[in-house]
């Protein structure tokens, strides 16, 4: 057990008495409260534990505490600015991208930081950003049109 300490969505944490091999993941959920950040597989194949780790998307499930120390996080809680949703959230809501909604903090995650690499992206750089994210709805057409919706509202 040790001292591990992260910022999570610009919050700074010190987290006590915590085995090194935890899961970002489950600090996230568990320790902090961030429910946002979901369970998916376990195994970094789904998509669905999608977090910014210094501004680039990881799968949380996989990733031990002790690798995210000193490091900056966020989750899907930390993306909008007060009552103001991410360009990337508002086009999900425009376009109602959601069924049931259990994948899709992952993927507007994914999105958000495909979005700051490459702004106007194509079908194909979004299918390939895309590609490690799952959604069992089968939503992928909406997600890529809310994607090119958020780029041009930037």
């Amino acid at each position: 057990m040790s001292t591990h300490r992260i910022t999570v969505n610009g919050v700074e944490h010190t987290l006590h008495g915590i085995d090194p091999s935890m899961p970002l993941l489950w600090v996230l959920r568990d320790l902090l409260g961030l429910k946002g950040t979901k369970y998916g597989c376990g195994m970094a194949l789904c998509g669905a534990c999608t977090v910014h780790l210094n501004g680039a998307p990881i799968r949380s499930c996989s990733l031990p505490i002790a690798a995210a120390e000193g490091q900056r996080v966020m989750t899907i809680e930390g993306l909008a600015e007060g009552n103001s949703l991410h360009r990337v959230q508002a086009a999900w809501h425009e376009l109602n991208v959601v069924q049931c909604g259990y994948c899709q903090p992952g993927q507007i995650m994914s999105a958000v930081a495909l979005l700051q690499q490459t702004p106007q992206p194509d079908d194909v750089a979004i299918d390939q950003a895309m590609a490690g994210n799952l959604c069992r709805c089968g939503t992928y057409e909406r997600i890529r049109a809310a994607i090119k919706r958020a780029a041009t509202s930037s």
